[in-house]
């Protein structure tokens, strides 16, 4: 028996579930941090990033930039997985157009979170940073419209010896990259 208000055919009850909502499970050096973005009749207008002799100023952890990138990712595509293991390479992602549901998953030995997937999703219409530490396996998928990722670096990309070490797409699940369907 259930304590409902609103009575249902039992045919259709039996199969009724109900949404659950925790809390997004956590993975050590990761975090996010929501830009604001102001509006007007003439567009819109957004700070980035703050930056003095130390680094990026006002956010949750420190990184030094040494290279800032943007990457235009087709409708649909999905580019997963990497990581950087070579040399410490940070990075703060913010989707700056469109949607990109991002994965993130810790593979580094020793952490207190290692194994834990973490699934974000960043828009251009709610701009948010997420800083993704060294070791923490990473990728995206854009939406229908495709995306605009701005991404910041604490080192920078070296052609000749490349610290993007790849995992297949579908080596964490390739379940991670379905659509969800309510």
């Amino acid at each position: 028996m259930n304590n409902w208000k609103i009575n249902l055919d039992p045919s259709i009850s039996e199969d009724l579930k109900f949404e659950s909502y925790p809390a997004a499970p956590q993975i050590d050096g990761v975090w996010t941090h929501a830009l604001r973005k102001i509006r007007s009749e003439n567009g819109a207008f957004m700070e980035y990033l703050r930056l003095d002799e130390a680094g990026v100023q006002q956010l949750p952890g420190n990184l030094t930039p040494r290279q800032i990138s943007v990457s235009w990712a087709a409708p649909q595509r999905v580019n997963a997985f990497h990581i950087h293991v070579k040399e410490e390479q940070n990075e703060i992602w913010c989707v700056i157009q469109g949607q990109l549901t991002i994965w993130i998953v810790d593979c580094r030995q020793g952490s207190a979170t290692f194994g834990v997937k973490r699934k974000l999703v960043l828009s251009g219409e709610q701009p948010t940073m997420v800083h993704i530490p060294s070791g923490v396996a990473h990728g995206y998928q854009a939406s229908e419209q495709g995306a605009i990722l701005l991404y910041t670096m604490d080192a920078q990309f070296n052609l000749a010896d490349p610290n993007e070490g790849r995992f297949p797409w579908d080596y964490f699940g390739e379940d991670l990259w379905q659509e969800d369907r309510g």
